[in-house]
C-alpha cells in the first residue's frame, strides 16, 4: 500500500508544480511586458527615465496623496464596522451568517456606476462637497472582501471558547475583543487591510464619475499625454502594493513565532 501511496503523492506534487507554473506565467506575462513598455525608449533601447520622471509629473503628488488618504479612510472605517459585526455575527448570531454573506455579496452583484450615480443623487451637499464620501463608497466595495476574510479568521478559532473564558476572568465585551480575539485575528485583520487598500488604490470608476483625480483616474488621463510614463506608474503601483502584501507576510509570520519562542 505504501509503495502504491507513493507514485499517487508524486503525481499530485506535479500538477500542484504544473497549476503553478501556468499561474505564475499568466501573471508574469502582463507584468514583464508592462515593465518592458516602460523601460523602452524611442530610440529602440531601454531606460529608466520614465520611473524617474513620475514624482515631477504634473498632478501625480496630489492624485496619489488623494488615494493614500482615501485607502487610511477606508481601511479604518472598514475596520471599525466589520471587525465588531464578524465576530458578533460568529457569537451571538450564527444562525445570520448566510445571511449576512448573501448581504455582503451585493456590493459585488451591484456595478459600480449604479452604486455611485445613486449615492451622488441622494447625498447630502456636505458629502458632495468632499472626496471623502469615495471613502465611504469604497467601504462598500471592500465589504464582501474584508468580512470573508475576518470570518475565515473567526471560524478557524475556537471563538465561543476564548470569548466565555475572557468574561469569565471579568474583562468586558469590548475588552475581549481586543485584547483576546483580535491577537488570533491578526492574519484575517492583515489580509483585509491588504485587499481593501488595493481596492482604493485600483478604483476608477466612481472616483472618474465623483469628478476627483485619484491616482487610477491620473494614470488613465496621463496615458493621453505620456504613455510610457502612465504604464511606469501602474507598474510601480502595482509593484507596491506586491511589496506591502509580503511586507504584512512577514510581519505576520515573525509576529506568529514570537509567542512559540517565549515558550
Amino acid at each position: 500500500m505504501a509503495a502504491l501511496a507513493r507514485p499517487a503523492r508524486r503525481s499530485r506534487g506535479i500538477w500542484r508544480l504544473l497549476v503553478l507554473a501556468v499561474v505564475g506565467i499568466y501573471f508574469a506575462v502582463p507584468f514583464l511586458s508592462a515593465l518592458r513598455f516602460a523601460l523602452q525608449t524611442e530610440t529602440g533601447g531601454y531606460s529608466f527615465a520614465a520611473f524617474a520622471a513620475i514624482p515631477g509629473t504634473q498632478g501625480f503628488g496630489d492624485a496619489f496623496g488623494l488615494s493614500v488618504r482615501l485607502a487610511l479612510v477606508t481601511t479604518v472605517i472598514t475596520l471599525v464596522l466589520m471587525v465588531p459585526t464578524a465576530a458578533y455575527v460568529h457569537l451571538r448570531a450564527p444562525g445570520l451568517r448566510r445571511t449576512f454573506d448573501l448581504v455582503t455579496v451585493l456590493p459585488i452583484v451591484i456595478p459600480p456606476v449604479v452604486l455611485i450615480i445613486g449615492v451622488l443623487d441622494v447625498a447630502p451637499p456636505i458629502l458632495k462637497a468632499t472626496p471623502y464620501l469615495l471613502a465611504l463608497m469604497y467601504v462598500v466595495l471592500a465589504m464582501p472582501f474584508a468580512y470573508r476574510s475576518l470570518d475565515a479568521g473567526l471560524g478557524a478559532v475556537d471563538v465561543r471558547t476564548l470569548y466565555d473564558a475572557s468574561r469569565s476572568l471579568g474583562a468586558g465585551p469590548v475588552e475581549s475583543l481586543f485584547r483576546v480575539l483580535l491577537p488570533n485575528l491578526r492574519s484575517a485583520v492583515l489580509a483585509a487591510i491588504v485587499l481593501t487598500v488595493a481596492l482604493v488604490l485600483g478604483e476608477y470608476t466612481m472616483a472618474s464619475l465623483d469628478s476627483y483625480q485619484t491616482f487610477p483616474v491620473w494614470i488613465v488621463y496621463f496615458e493621453q499625454d505620456n504613455s510610457h510614463i502612465s504604464v511606469a506608474a501602474s507598474f510601480l503601483a502595482l509593484a507596491v502594493t506586491w511589496v506591502v502584501l509580503l511586507a504584512l507576510s512577514a510581519f505576520e509570520g515573525i509576529g506568529g513565532r514570537g509567542p512559540q519562542g517565549e515558550e
